[in-house]
């Protein structure tokens, strides 16, 4: 879920209990050090990946063969 650019920090929190920077440090632990930059620099300061700078459009995508609740 932290690898997935729009899954917000918030997300992975409520579902796993694991803060932003227990999240980092995940990551740092199982990945590889390249991989881990390269994450790292995605992630830094996105706005899909915290939810109080989220734009609405970006909560919930749906795919065409999906039911839109």
């Amino acid at each position: 879920m932290a690898w997935e650019d729009r899954t917000p920090f918030e997300a992975i929190e409520y579902q796993f209990g694991l803060n932003e920077s227990e999240i980092i440090n995940l990551m740092r632990t199982h990945m590889q050090p390249g991989s881990f930059r390269l994450w790292r620099e995605r992630v830094t300061d996105r706005k899909t990946k915290h939810l109080r700078l989220r734009s609405p459009e970006v909560s919930r995508a749906y795919c065409s063969r999906q039911y839109k609740v």
